[in-house]
């Protein structure tokens, strides 16, 4: 057997650079063990768990934590980026007004969300994988819609602005394979009466 054969990758890593040294690799896993403990302490409790393994001992487990963003070009020809996940970047404060960056976790995911708008309606596309059509909340006014999911297993959440003013009462919702589309009909503009001039 070869060298290759014998030993794994992050041994062999380790005998070509001997300047590091075995405390190098152990400070390597004590700062990531503490950048672990660190995640369990600011995210919903809801998200870290403890599974037993068949042979007795116990695994703490954390997640789902999601984070992405979609990125679409705007009708006045301008990019339109939209973040989703349960991940979402803040800022801490810190004594003497310094700020800190850091993540902040929370139990609903936001979902990935896209809105079409044309002549007459307005359409927005909401991924929602892993739920059951009667799990979703949507609740509309002319400018605004929300989206929620509040089920055990999946959690998600999302406020939208409408780019256009809509008739809330006109709303048409499908769900299928994992994807919400709400169909909404423009507000239409009220005509105003021509004046008339007094003979």
């Amino acid at each position: 057997m070869s060298w290759n054969e014998d030993f794994p990758e992050w041994f062999r890593r380790r005998q070509r650079f001997p300047l590091f040294g075995d405390r190098f690799f152990e400070d390597v896993e004590k700062m990531m063990e503490d950048m672990i403990k660190e995640m369990s302490s600011f995210g919903p409790k809801e998200l870290i768990r403890e599974r037993k393994l068949p042979d007795g001992s116990t695994v703490r487990e954390m997640g789902p934590f999601v984070y992405g963003y979609s990125m679409t070009v705007g009708p006045d020809g301008k990019p339109v980026i939209r973040e989703f996940g349960n991940v979402k970047p803040s800022l801490k404060h810190t004594p003497f007004g310094l700020t800190k960056p850091r993540l902040e976790v929370k139990e609903e995911r936001e979902p990935l969300v896209d809105t079409i708008v044309d002549q007459e309606t307005v359409k927005v596309v909401a991924e929602l994988p892993g739920v059951e059509r009667s799990e979703i909340n949507l609740e509309g006014t002319e400018s605004t819609l929300t989206i929620s999911v509040n089920n055990p297993d999946r959690k998600y959440y999302k406020e939208l602005e409408l780019p256009a003013e809509v008739d809330p009462n006109s709303s048409k919702a499908s769900y299928k394979n994992g994807v919400l589309e709400v169909v909404l009909s423009k507000r239409k503009p009220v005509k105003k009466g021509k004046s008339i001039s007094i003979q």
